[in-house]
């Protein structure tokens, strides 16, 4: 149980950030360093959900 939860608690903040893309993406002066380093965040937590499930 404690995997599942640790994996939905990842796919939560893997939705926030996804948010926060959107959001960046949407200003008239969006940060395209800031915009790279949410989607670096956003892949690592997909790969660590992605490691647990086959682990």
């Amino acid at each position: 149980m404690a995997l599942e939860a640790h994996l939905d608690e990842l796919a939560l903040k893997h939705r926030a950030l996804d948010r926060k893309i959107d959001e960046e993406q949407g200003r008239p002066t969006a940060d395209a360093f800031k915009i790279a380093e949410l989607k670096r965040r956003k892949l690592y937590l997909k790969d660590e959900m992605e490691r647990l499930k086959h682990s």
